[in-house]
Protein backbone atom coordinates (compact mmCIF):
# COMPACT_ATOMS: atom_id res chain seq x y z
CA UNK A 1 0.00 0.00 0.00
CA UNK A 2 1.33 3.55 -0.78
CA UNK A 3 1.73 5.66 1.84
CA UNK A 4 4.01 8.75 -0.26
CA UNK A 5 0.31 10.19 -0.95
CA UNK A 6 -0.71 9.85 2.67
CA UNK A 7 -2.08 13.29 4.13
CA UNK A 8 0.38 14.75 6.93
CA UNK A 9 -0.53 17.41 9.38
CA UNK A 10 2.18 19.71 10.97
CA UNK A 11 0.53 22.28 13.17
CA UNK A 12 -2.35 23.38 12.07
CA UNK A 13 -1.13 22.97 8.09
CA UNK A 14 -2.91 19.93 6.27
CA UNK A 15 -0.61 18.99 3.45
CA UNK A 16 -2.60 17.05 1.16
CA UNK A 17 0.31 14.11 1.11
CA UNK A 18 4.25 13.91 1.59
CA UNK A 19 5.61 14.91 -1.76
CA UNK A 20 7.16 18.13 -1.66
CA UNK A 21 9.13 20.49 -3.60
CA UNK A 22 12.86 21.47 -2.06
CA UNK A 23 13.96 25.02 -2.03
CA UNK A 24 16.21 25.67 -5.75
CA UNK A 25 18.05 28.80 -6.10
CA UNK A 26 16.77 30.78 -9.18
CA UNK A 27 19.38 33.40 -9.51
CA UNK A 28 16.97 35.34 -11.53
CA UNK A 29 16.37 38.97 -9.84
CA UNK A 30 16.68 41.66 -11.49
CA UNK A 31 19.89 43.29 -10.21
CA UNK A 32 18.91 46.86 -10.91
CA UNK A 33 15.12 46.80 -9.43
CA UNK A 34 14.65 50.05 -7.54
CA UNK A 35 14.29 50.95 -4.94
CA UNK A 36 16.19 47.41 -4.08
CA UNK A 37 16.92 44.27 -5.45
CA UNK A 38 16.14 40.72 -4.70
CA UNK A 39 12.35 40.91 -6.03
CA UNK A 40 10.67 38.11 -7.14
CA UNK A 41 9.33 38.28 -10.61
CA UNK A 42 7.45 36.66 -13.92
CA UNK A 43 10.54 33.72 -13.55
CA UNK A 44 10.13 32.77 -9.91
CA UNK A 45 5.90 32.76 -10.22
CA UNK A 46 6.27 30.21 -13.34
CA UNK A 47 8.65 28.29 -11.48
CA UNK A 48 6.99 27.54 -8.13
CA UNK A 49 4.25 27.85 -10.49
CA UNK A 50 4.27 24.96 -12.60
CA UNK A 51 4.63 22.45 -9.57
CA UNK A 52 0.99 24.02 -8.22
CA UNK A 53 -0.51 23.26 -10.93
CA UNK A 54 1.59 19.67 -10.90
CA UNK A 55 0.33 18.14 -8.02
CA UNK A 56 2.77 19.13 -5.01
CA UNK A 57 1.42 19.50 -1.43
CA UNK A 58 4.03 22.06 -0.67
CA UNK A 59 6.49 24.30 -2.47
CA UNK A 60 9.08 25.85 -0.50
CA UNK A 61 10.88 28.69 -2.02
CA UNK A 62 14.63 29.42 -2.75
CA UNK A 63 17.03 30.59 -0.08
CA UNK A 64 15.59 34.28 0.26
CA UNK A 65 17.55 36.24 2.36
CA UNK A 66 16.45 38.52 5.73
CA UNK A 67 18.76 41.10 4.78
CA UNK A 68 20.79 42.64 1.55
CA UNK A 69 24.33 41.41 2.83
CA UNK A 70 22.94 37.92 3.53
CA UNK A 71 22.06 37.11 -0.49
CA UNK A 72 24.19 34.42 -1.61
CA UNK A 73 24.17 36.19 -5.40
CA UNK A 74 23.27 39.89 -6.40
CA UNK A 75 20.58 38.15 -8.02
CA UNK A 76 19.14 36.14 -5.31
CA UNK A 77 15.73 36.66 -3.85
CA UNK A 78 14.65 38.94 -0.20
CA UNK A 79 12.31 39.59 1.92
CA UNK A 80 13.59 42.58 3.67
CA UNK A 81 11.48 45.20 2.38
CA UNK A 82 7.73 45.97 1.17
CA UNK A 83 8.55 45.96 -2.58
CA UNK A 84 9.93 41.90 -2.25
CA UNK A 85 6.69 40.72 0.55
CA UNK A 86 4.02 42.24 -2.22
CA UNK A 87 5.93 40.46 -5.00
CA UNK A 88 6.39 37.26 -2.81
CA UNK A 89 2.01 37.69 -2.24
CA UNK A 90 1.22 37.48 -5.97
CA UNK A 91 3.39 34.14 -6.12
CA UNK A 92 1.74 32.77 -2.77
CA UNK A 93 -1.83 33.96 -4.25
CA UNK A 94 -1.32 32.06 -7.54
CA UNK A 95 -0.04 28.86 -5.77
CA UNK A 96 -3.16 28.95 -3.23
CA UNK A 97 -5.72 29.23 -6.33
CA UNK A 98 -4.42 27.08 -8.84
CA UNK A 99 -2.68 24.09 -7.09
CA UNK A 100 -4.20 20.95 -7.90
CA UNK A 101 -3.96 19.50 -4.35
CA UNK A 102 -4.65 22.56 -2.23
CA UNK A 103 -0.80 23.45 -2.32
CA UNK A 104 0.63 25.11 0.09
CA UNK A 105 3.85 27.59 -0.15
CA UNK A 106 6.46 27.99 2.31
CA UNK A 107 9.24 30.35 2.70
CA UNK A 108 13.00 29.18 3.40
CA UNK A 109 14.56 32.29 4.98
CA UNK A 110 18.41 32.38 4.59
CA UNK A 111 21.60 34.55 5.55
CA UNK A 112 24.41 33.36 3.41
CA UNK A 113 26.83 34.25 5.90
CA UNK A 114 30.89 33.90 4.33
CA UNK A 115 29.31 32.38 1.06
CA UNK A 116 27.79 35.70 -0.06
CA UNK A 117 27.98 38.00 -2.40
CA UNK A 118 28.86 35.38 -4.94
CA UNK A 119 28.98 35.16 -8.70
CA UNK A 120 25.33 33.41 -9.93
CA UNK A 121 26.45 30.23 -12.36
CA UNK A 122 24.59 31.39 -15.80
CA UNK A 123 27.76 34.35 -16.43
CA UNK A 124 31.20 31.66 -16.35
CA UNK A 125 32.45 33.43 -13.65
CA UNK A 126 33.62 32.17 -9.89
CA UNK A 127 33.95 33.02 -6.42
CA UNK A 128 32.81 36.18 -5.14
CA UNK A 129 32.15 39.02 -6.70
CA UNK A 130 34.04 42.15 -6.30
CA UNK A 131 33.03 45.66 -4.67
CA UNK A 132 32.92 47.90 -7.94
CA UNK A 133 30.81 44.78 -9.87
CA UNK A 134 28.62 44.37 -7.35
CA UNK A 135 29.51 42.62 -4.70
CA UNK A 136 29.40 44.02 -0.63
CA UNK A 137 31.41 42.99 2.18
CA UNK A 138 30.65 39.81 3.85
CA UNK A 139 30.38 38.36 7.39
CA UNK A 140 31.17 35.59 9.29
CA UNK A 141 31.37 33.93 12.57
CA UNK A 142 35.31 34.44 12.46
CA UNK A 143 37.34 35.68 9.23
CA UNK A 144 38.29 32.54 7.44
CA UNK A 145 36.89 32.60 4.00
CA UNK A 146 35.29 30.12 1.94
CA UNK A 147 38.17 28.48 -0.26
CA UNK A 148 38.27 30.68 -3.88
CA UNK A 149 35.98 33.66 -1.93
CA UNK A 150 36.50 36.73 0.01
CA UNK A 151 37.50 36.56 3.44
CA UNK A 152 34.60 37.97 5.59
CA UNK A 153 34.41 39.95 8.47
CA UNK A 154 34.36 38.25 12.02
CA UNK A 155 30.84 39.31 13.24
CA UNK A 156 30.39 41.36 16.53
CA UNK A 157 28.03 40.68 19.00
CA UNK A 158 25.73 43.46 17.54
CA UNK A 159 26.08 41.89 14.37
CA UNK A 160 24.79 38.30 15.77
CA UNK A 161 21.93 40.52 17.29
CA UNK A 162 21.02 42.41 14.19
CA UNK A 163 20.52 39.09 12.43
CA UNK A 164 18.25 37.55 14.77
CA UNK A 165 16.58 40.34 14.37
CA UNK A 166 16.47 40.41 10.86
CA UNK A 167 15.46 36.54 10.97
CA UNK A 168 12.41 37.95 13.47
CA UNK A 169 11.18 40.51 10.84
CA UNK A 170 11.26 38.13 7.80
CA UNK A 171 9.06 35.96 9.00
CA UNK A 172 6.94 38.82 10.23
CA UNK A 173 6.38 39.83 6.80
CA UNK A 174 5.88 35.97 5.44
CA UNK A 175 3.00 35.52 7.42
CA UNK A 176 1.65 39.46 6.66
CA UNK A 177 2.03 38.38 3.15
CA UNK A 178 0.08 34.83 3.53
CA UNK A 179 3.04 32.21 3.15
CA UNK A 180 1.78 29.00 4.81
CA UNK A 181 5.14 27.74 6.66
CA UNK A 182 8.74 28.81 7.41
CA UNK A 183 11.83 26.78 6.62
CA UNK A 184 15.35 28.20 8.37
CA UNK A 185 17.96 27.67 6.29
CA UNK A 186 20.98 25.99 8.72
CA UNK A 187 22.40 23.92 5.60
CA UNK A 188 24.91 23.69 3.11
CA UNK A 189 27.32 26.11 4.73
CA UNK A 190 25.39 29.32 4.91
CA UNK A 191 25.66 31.71 8.13
CA UNK A 192 23.66 29.35 10.64
CA UNK A 193 25.34 26.15 9.48
CA UNK A 194 28.50 28.10 9.67
CA UNK A 195 27.87 28.79 13.50
CA UNK A 196 26.77 25.12 14.00
CA UNK A 197 30.29 23.71 12.06
CA UNK A 198 33.25 23.17 14.40
CA UNK A 199 35.48 23.39 11.31
CA UNK A 200 33.85 26.64 10.52
CA UNK A 201 32.53 28.16 14.31
CA UNK A 202 36.12 28.77 15.86
CA UNK A 203 35.21 31.41 18.07
CA UNK A 204 35.96 31.52 21.81
CA UNK A 205 32.94 33.64 23.11
CA UNK A 206 29.67 32.39 23.77
CA UNK A 207 28.43 31.64 20.20
CA UNK A 208 31.48 29.27 19.58
CA UNK A 209 33.68 26.63 20.50
CA UNK A 210 31.75 24.01 22.54
CA UNK A 211 28.70 22.22 21.33
CA UNK A 212 25.53 24.14 23.38
CA UNK A 213 27.42 27.66 22.04
CA UNK A 214 27.71 26.46 18.59
CA UNK A 215 23.86 25.69 18.49
CA UNK A 216 23.20 28.91 20.23
CA UNK A 217 22.62 31.20 17.16
CA UNK A 218 20.51 28.59 15.76
CA UNK A 219 18.49 28.27 18.73
CA UNK A 220 18.17 31.76 19.28
CA UNK A 221 17.10 32.29 15.70
CA UNK A 222 14.13 30.07 16.34
CA UNK A 223 13.04 31.63 19.47
CA UNK A 224 12.70 34.99 17.52
CA UNK A 225 11.01 33.50 14.76
CA UNK A 226 8.91 31.38 16.59
CA UNK A 227 7.80 34.57 19.04
CA UNK A 228 6.51 36.19 15.51
CA UNK A 229 4.14 33.84 13.73
CA UNK A 230 0.95 31.96 14.83
CA UNK A 231 1.03 28.77 16.59
CA UNK A 232 -0.93 27.21 14.52
CA UNK A 233 2.09 27.99 11.46
CA UNK A 234 4.84 25.05 11.60
CA UNK A 235 8.28 26.02 11.56
CA UNK A 236 10.88 23.83 9.82
CA UNK A 237 14.75 23.74 10.33
CA UNK A 238 16.99 22.65 7.04
CA UNK A 239 20.00 21.06 8.17
CA UNK A 240 23.22 19.61 7.12
CA UNK A 241 23.88 16.54 8.82
CA UNK A 242 27.10 15.68 7.90
CA UNK A 243 29.61 18.03 6.74
CA UNK A 244 31.57 14.98 5.01
CA UNK A 245 34.83 15.41 6.48
CA UNK A 246 37.83 12.68 6.81
CA UNK A 247 37.59 10.43 9.95
CA UNK A 248 41.18 11.96 10.63
CA UNK A 249 40.62 15.16 9.95
CA UNK A 250 42.48 17.99 12.22
CA UNK A 251 38.50 18.89 13.40
CA UNK A 252 35.79 16.42 13.07
CA UNK A 253 32.91 17.82 11.02
CA UNK A 254 29.20 17.59 12.43
CA UNK A 255 27.66 14.81 12.20
CA UNK A 256 24.21 12.83 12.59
CA UNK A 257 24.43 12.73 16.25
CA UNK A 258 25.27 15.99 17.05
CA UNK A 259 22.14 17.18 14.54
CA UNK A 260 19.64 14.83 16.59
CA UNK A 261 20.81 16.97 19.82
CA UNK A 262 20.14 19.90 18.01
CA UNK A 263 16.92 18.25 16.86
CA UNK A 264 15.99 17.75 20.40
CA UNK A 265 16.64 21.54 21.58
CA UNK A 266 15.06 23.22 18.30
CA UNK A 267 12.10 20.50 18.75
CA UNK A 268 11.49 22.21 22.63
CA UNK A 269 11.69 25.87 20.95
CA UNK A 270 8.66 24.69 18.19
CA UNK A 271 10.18 23.63 15.49
CA UNK A 272 8.03 20.62 13.86
CA UNK A 273 10.08 18.75 11.07
CA UNK A 274 13.91 19.18 10.02
CA UNK A 275 14.59 18.74 6.63
CA UNK A 276 17.86 16.66 6.61
CA UNK A 277 19.95 17.65 4.00
CA UNK A 278 24.64 17.20 4.09
CA UNK A 279 27.64 19.47 2.95
CA UNK A 280 28.19 22.79 2.32
CA UNK A 281 30.35 23.92 5.13
CA UNK A 282 34.23 23.44 3.63
CA UNK A 283 35.51 22.72 0.08
CA UNK A 284 37.60 20.15 -1.06
CA UNK A 285 35.10 17.17 0.82
CA UNK A 286 33.95 14.17 -1.34
CA UNK A 287 30.47 13.26 -1.17
CA UNK A 288 29.30 10.14 -1.61
CA UNK A 289 27.06 10.63 -3.98
CA UNK A 290 24.15 7.97 -5.19
CA UNK A 291 20.63 7.37 -4.97
CA UNK A 292 18.67 8.23 -1.48
CA UNK A 293 22.26 9.21 -0.55
CA UNK A 294 21.25 11.73 2.27
CA UNK A 295 17.99 9.28 3.59
CA UNK A 296 20.49 7.44 6.27
CA UNK A 297 21.06 10.63 8.30
CA UNK A 298 17.25 11.17 7.67
CA UNK A 299 16.46 8.17 9.28
CA UNK A 300 19.06 8.48 12.25
CA UNK A 301 17.67 11.89 13.61
CA UNK A 302 14.21 11.21 13.23
CA UNK A 303 14.75 8.13 15.46
CA UNK A 304 17.54 9.94 17.74
CA UNK A 305 15.68 13.39 17.98
CA UNK A 306 12.10 11.99 17.70
CA UNK A 307 10.76 14.53 15.36
CA UNK A 308 9.60 14.24 11.89
CA UNK A 309 11.68 14.61 9.04
CA UNK A 310 12.14 15.52 5.44
CA UNK A 311 14.48 13.56 3.24
CA UNK A 312 16.39 15.06 0.19
CA UNK A 313 18.79 13.97 -2.52
CA UNK A 314 18.88 12.23 -5.75
CA UNK A 315 15.42 10.82 -4.74
CA UNK A 316 13.73 10.73 -8.21
CA UNK A 317 11.67 7.50 -8.90
CA UNK A 318 8.29 7.07 -7.60
CA UNK A 319 8.87 3.40 -6.01
CA UNK A 320 12.20 5.10 -4.23
CA UNK A 321 10.09 7.73 -2.46
CA UNK A 322 7.48 5.74 -1.62
CA UNK A 323 9.65 3.29 0.01
CA UNK A 324 11.35 6.13 2.15
CA UNK A 325 8.36 6.82 3.65
CA UNK A 326 7.16 3.49 4.08
CA UNK A 327 9.68 2.05 5.70
CA UNK A 328 9.77 4.96 8.32
CA UNK A 329 13.14 6.93 6.95
CA UNK A 330 11.32 9.98 6.80
CA UNK A 331 7.60 11.68 7.01
CA UNK A 332 8.24 13.61 3.61
CA UNK A 333 9.68 13.58 0.50
CA UNK A 334 11.60 17.03 -1.10
CA UNK A 335 12.22 16.25 -4.61
CA UNK A 336 14.22 19.10 -6.69
CA UNK A 337 15.97 18.47 -9.96
CA UNK A 338 13.35 15.71 -10.82
CA UNK A 339 10.81 18.54 -10.67
CA UNK A 340 12.66 20.65 -12.93
CA UNK A 341 12.81 17.60 -15.01
CA UNK A 342 9.16 16.84 -15.08
CA UNK A 343 6.79 19.71 -12.90
CA UNK A 344 3.89 16.85 -12.59
CA UNK A 345 6.13 14.64 -11.21
CA UNK A 346 3.47 13.90 -8.61
CA UNK A 347 1.00 13.20 -11.27
CA UNK A 348 3.13 10.65 -13.02
CA UNK A 349 4.50 9.42 -9.38
CA UNK A 350 0.42 8.96 -8.43
CA UNK A 351 -0.51 7.19 -11.68
CA UNK A 352 2.90 4.92 -11.12
CA UNK A 353 1.37 3.45 -7.72
CA UNK A 354 -1.79 3.33 -8.30
CA UNK A 355 -3.48 6.20 -6.39
CA UNK A 356 -5.95 9.25 -7.44
CA UNK A 357 -4.73 12.51 -7.59
CA UNK A 358 -6.58 15.73 -8.70
CA UNK A 359 -5.28 16.95 -11.73
CA UNK A 360 -6.18 20.65 -12.43
CA UNK A 361 -8.90 20.90 -14.51
CA UNK A 362 -7.31 22.66 -17.96
CA UNK A 363 -5.15 19.39 -17.92
CA UNK A 364 -7.48 16.69 -16.76
CA UNK A 365 -7.15 15.92 -20.36
CA UNK A 366 -3.53 14.64 -19.80
CA UNK A 367 -4.89 12.46 -16.75
CA UNK A 368 -7.16 10.41 -18.70
CA UNK A 369 -5.19 9.39 -21.18
CA UNK A 370 -3.47 7.22 -18.37
CA UNK A 371 0.12 7.21 -20.16
CA UNK A 372 2.82 9.54 -19.58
Amino acid sequence: MSRLFDPLALRGLELSHRGWVSAMCQYSTDTDAEPAPGVPNDWHLMHLGQFAAGGAALIITEATAVVPEGRISPRDTGLYNDEQAEAWRRIIDFVHRYGAVDTKIGVQLAHAGRKASTWWPFVGQHGSVPLAEGGWPTLGPTDEAFPGYAAPRAMTEQDIQAVIDAFAQAARRAVEVGFDTIELHAAHGYLLHQFLSPVVNTRSDAWGGEENKRFRLVLEVIDAVRREIPDSMPLLLRVSASDWTEPDAPIPGLQPEALARLGVLAKDRGVDLIDVSSGGAIGGVKIPLGPGYQTGFAEQIKAQADIPVASVGLITAAQQADHVIGTAQADAIFIARAALRNPHWWQQAAHELGVPLPWAPQYERAATSGKY
